[in-house]
């Protein structure tokens, strides 16, 4: 038998797995056979005729009753159960978790320097989140689009989105050193001290020298836990927190023959890292089943169409952020601008805010795969029972850290108090005040989390950036006027932006509820004559 009846014979062999196990519709055979049989002619048909031989197979009369039969709806994934959903989003939380123990700790040693230092040390740690924020948005997407080809057990996919995203990674990271200029002059325009804007300038230039660690990070990230091995990503933050940490410690107080660094010391720690999370996620990519057993060739080819389902879908989540994240930090330095002691008490309270907020968005994140994958499974009732599963574990998280700020705000504040003086009275009682009235937008936040996770795991990514993105500029304009006009205390601007969080979950929550994700497709339908079928790889990888 000559070598191209074999390669036929091997692919007609394979055909069995189109038709029964839904990786392509019955109907295909359908139109294969109108196609060849009714609109060709006998000429045409021969054993070296690839789409000849799939009709004589399938559909002869007696198999064409199979076909119409079998076109049913097509089965569902499976709907996610609650330790489904625990034992993906757990893993996640710690993860969070543990970049929010990273940013606590640097801020708890900057404090040490001076009320100056801890406020320096949030606004240029997040305005480069800020100016990050858009390519990280759209990189981060291969979550959902990874996701979607897992429901859909298209494997091989799953590696060409991630090279994808990494290549777009590296493209976009030129773009972000071109931003530090711009940032210096914001700092001086929404007024600042001389002081603080030398401190947090020089953190944000060398933290932004290692942005290119947070997009890589953010594709390989949304690799695993589209395919559900969140425990990969878990490890890999937890290591990088434990380099971080003593590392900051090092630099920052100069210890073991280092120099004290300070502020600077705390963003090369910061670098380090990160760096420690993204090398360690590729040597398990790269170790990954999936990866190994797709082509050599075909793992890091460059796919133009998948980069543009990354731009369709992602660039919105990437505007999103970017927009929502750029108008939070215009609020939080025209409260910096009310003096030293608004900064640091804003800070402070924020450093605990964190603390409820972050680990949470392990959470939604969690809920961006588990829906991508029941919408790439066709199962939107289990996209739902997902969501909602999801709010139930987020409320009692919510609920616990209420009663937290309630009752531990004096005991709380004074863990930042080390580098403060006798005279810093009303900035510590500001700091419990804004921390007690914290609590009232913890289940806000929640709702707005999953809900606007549950959306970006469905591609419905416009409405949620319409939505939030209005509402986060609402938010920046009236500060300006209520901070530069009309000079509300400190105090009120907290209890506004309270009420902002709050509206905000409520409209997330009401777009979610209209349905309309429910119709959105965010992978491509199954090409007929594209793709020859590669063996279904097992969803266990051998290191794990």
């Amino acid at each position: 038998m000559a070598p191209s009846t074999v390669n036929l014979e091997k692919k007609l062999s394979q055909l069995p797995y189109f038709f029964h196990e839904n990786r392509y519709p019955p109907r295909i055979g359908v139109i294969l056979y109108f196609t060849v049989h009714l609109e060709g002619t006998a000429d045409d048909c021969s054993d070296n005729n690839i789409l000849c031989r799939i009709c004589t197979t399938y559909c002869t009369l007696p198999a064409l009753s199979t076909i119409f039969s079998s076109m049913s709806p097509e089965k569902k994934i499976a709907p996610p159960t609650f330790r489904e959903l625990i034992a993906l989003a757990l893993p996640m939380i710690a993860s969070q978790a543990s970049e929010t123990m990273m940013l606590f700790v640097d801020r708890l040693f900057l404090s040490w320097f001076g009320k100056v230092s801890i406020a320096a040390s949030m606004s240029g740690g997040l305005s480069m989140f800020v100016f990050s924020s858009f390519f990280a948005g759209i990189v981060g997407y291969s979550n959902a689009i990874v996701a979607q080809y897992y429901g859909a057990k298209r494997y091989g996919r799953c590696v060409e989105t991630t090279t994808q995203g990494l290549y777009l990674s590296v493209l976009f990271t030129p773009l972000l050193f071109l931003l530090i200029p711009l940032v210096h002059r914001l700092f001086i325009l929404v007024g600042h001290s001389p002081e603080q804007i030398e401190l947090e300038f020089l953190y944000f230039r060398i933290l932004m020298f290692g942005a290119v660690f947070v997009l890589l990070r953010q594709t390989l990230v949304g690799f695993f836990l589209g395919i559900g091995k969140t425990r990969v990503v878990m490890i890999a933050n937890l290591t990088g927190m434990f380099i971080n940490i003593p590392l900051n410690y090092v630099l920052i107080f100069g210890k073991f023959g280092f120099p004290a660094l300070g502020i600077r010391g705390a963003a090369i720690g910061t670098i380090a890292g990160s760096g420690t999370i993204f090398f360690i996620l590729l040597w398990f990519y790269l170790r990954h089943q999936y990866y190994t057993d797709y082509g050599r060739e075909a793992r890091w080819k460059l796919r133009l169409d998948i980069m543009r389902r990354f731009l369709r879908f992602g660039a919105p989540a990437g505007t999103e952020l970017f927009l929502n994240v750029f108008a939070f930090n215009l609020f939080i330095q025209l409260m910096h601008s009310m003096g030293p002691d608004v900064a640091a008490a804003v800070t402070i309270t924020f450093n605990y805010d964190m603390v409820a907020f972050i680990p949470m968005i392990g959470l939604g994140i969690a809920v961006t795969s588990l829906v991508g994958r029941q919408m790439g499974g066709g199962n939107p009732d289990g996209a739902r029972t997902a969501t909602f599963l999801a709010l139930r574990v987020g409320y009692s998280y919510a609920s616990f850290m209420m009663l937290i700020f309630v009752f531990g705000a004096p005991l709380l504040v004074s863990v930042f108090s080390a580098g403060l003086s006798s005279e810093d009275v009303e900035l510590i009682q500001l700091a419990r005040s804004m921390l007690r009235l914290a609590s009232l937008y913890t289940l806000a936040d929640i709702t707005q989390l999953v809900f606007a996770g549950a959306l970006r795991g469905a591609g419905d990514t416009k409405a949620a950036m319409y939505i939030s993105v209005s509402m986060h500029w609402v938010l920046a304009i009236a500060a300006v006027i209520m901070i530069r006009v009309i000079k509300v205390p400190p105090l009120q601007m907290w209890v506004f932006f309270i009420g902002f969080v709050i509206v905000l979950g409520a409209m997330i929550f009401w777009r979610f509820q209209s349905g309309r994700w429910k119709n959105i497709k965010v992978i491509e339908e199954s090409e007929i004559l594209s793709e020859i079928h590669q063996p279904e790889i097992k969803t266990e990888a051998k290191w794990m």
